[in-house]
């Protein structure tokens, strides 16, 4: 029996051709249809040039275990989402590897009511199946069918419920791209509907065709390198807004009129306050590395603000366990209750437009007195040859001066003016680091590079 290292904690993503092939992939297949036994399942795949090849032998697997199989084709993770729970069916695969390097592919698993299956809701289970290999010999009379179909017109229309078009009185240009990724056939959709209304929305579309090749690079606009062609078209057209995607869409990220990225933290916070105006008193969850500005905007609106540690498997739990209308993690996850609390990459940008349209203000005055408020150091990534021991010296530099210390997710430390969260990678040798501070970005830039000395160990 050989281990299959593309096990992650959350989802499955390796090398191609070392760590992921036809083979494997089959094997999963199988493995998922013999332990969770569903009737019916959908599947999908990104526009990676292995993925389609790499669903076909999912779905053979799946296929050859009894299980009945709907292909919705080239998509987004978030497309498997909407399929599952709008069908009522037991579960669905996505084929991606969202923005991992051009030699990966990987796949995300979930089962009925698009609940995510991962290292202890079942993933450990699938993967020891499929390590051994040992399945038996395919019933011709039970083997599943293969279907393909097409959920596109409902899961607009579900996206399209979010916003009111009757509030777009004023023209507005919106820079759209999608990386060559998935996203291009959900855009094309969402521009119809507003042409159908003759709603005054021009959409500009940036690397718009899905290529498998990514001409342009991975599309990851959470590095700073990947960022460039977004704000440079905002700045081109005189755009109110610029829209990234990554691979499989299911994050998005803004660029306000000036061309700025807006770091996801102030629009957890936007889309919090949106949220509470329609239904006061909801709980909102968010994660532990950047806290302050959610947790302010979420109690002055009524709400109750509720912390979960971070990931998407952590978080839709959570949610569940709440009832929150509205999740949101600084890294541009967004989650919704009425998208059976899974995240979406479609729902924030358009929510955003929403709000722009009806308050009449632009996305940096929506923002700009937040991120004021609140300044934040952005994500910091350090690799190290021993991250633990680097976030132990932290910890025990500033242990006797924190107001208040939390270890729900790594290490957070409270101060009179500033907060920290230092936590390690669950899959590289990397420390991440968030600081933020009280209206003083001077403070915040002093102790994000006091703590990067330490972990230096400079």
């Amino acid at each position: 029996m050989s281990a299959l290292t593309c096990f992650k904690a959350y989802d499955i993503r390796g090398e191609l051709g070392v760590e992921l092939n036809e083979d494997i992939a089959y094997r999963i297949g199988r493995a998922y249809g013999e332990f969770l036994k569903p009737k019916k399942i959908v599947v999908g795949g990104d526009v990676r040039l292995t993925s389609e090849s790499l669903k076909l032998a999912l779905a053979n697997g799946l296929m050859d275990a009894g299980t009945h199989v709907l292909d919705i084709g080239v998509s987004g993770t978030e497309e498997i989402y909407f399929a599952t729970f709008h069908l009522g069916i037991d579960g669905g695969i996505e084929v991606t590897a969202s923005h991992n390097p051009m030699n990966y592919n990987g796949m995300k698993l979930v089962k009925e009511n698009a609940r995510p299956i991962s290292g202890d809701t079942g993933l450990r289970d699938v993967q020891k199946l499929a390590e051994e290999n040992k399945f038996q010999a395919v019933d011709p009379s039970t083997r599943g069918t293969y279907t393909k179909i097409s959920v596109l017109d409902a899961y607009i229309d579900h996206l399209m419920s979010y916003i009111d078009l009757a509030n777009f009185q004023q023209s507005m240009k919106l820079v759209i791209n999608s990386g060559n990724g998935a996203a291009g056939h959900v855009i094309d959709e969402i521009e119809k509907r507003f042409k159908q209304a003759s709603v005054p929305v021009e959409f500009i579309k940036v690397h718009h065709q899905p290529d498998g090749n990514f001409p342009n690079g991975i599309p990851n606009p959470l590095l700073p390198e990947c960022r460039k062609d977004t704000a440079d078209a905002v700045k081109a057209h005189s755009a109110d807004m610029g829209i990234a995607f990554d691979g499989d869409f299911d994050r998005c990220f803004l660029f306000d009129e000036n061309a700025e990225f807006i770091e996801g933290y102030y629009i957890v916070g936007l889309l919090a306050e949106a949220f509470l105006q329609k239904e006061p008193g909801a709980k909102i969850i968010h994660d532990p590395r950047l806290t302050w500005n959610t947790i302010d905007i979420v109690t002055k609106a009524g709400g109750l603000p509720v912390m979960s540690k971070t990931g998407h498997a952590f978080i839709k739990e959570r949610m569940r366990q709440e009832d929150a209308v509205y999740g949101g993690e600084m890294s541009a996850h967004h989650y919704f209750r009425d998208f059976a609390y899974c995240d979406s990459g479609m729902i924030p940008w358009l929510l955003v437009i929403g709000l722009i349209a009806l308050q009449k203000m632009t996305l940096s005055q929506l923002v700009s007195e937040r991120m004021n408020a609140y300044p934040a150091s952005g994500e910091i990534n350090r690799k190290l040859d021993d991250p633990q021991s680097a976030i132990a010296l932290v910890e025990s530099f500033y242990k006797e001066r924190a107001i208040m210390v939390d270890s729900t997710d790594g290490i957070s430390m409270e101060f009179e003016k500033w907060r920290f969260n230092i936590r390690s990678s669950n899959t590289e040798p990397v420390v991440r680091l968030n600081v933020e501070s009280k209206a003083n970005i001077s403070i915040m830039q002093m102790e994000t590079d006091h703590i990067l000395t330490l972990l230096d160990g400079k």
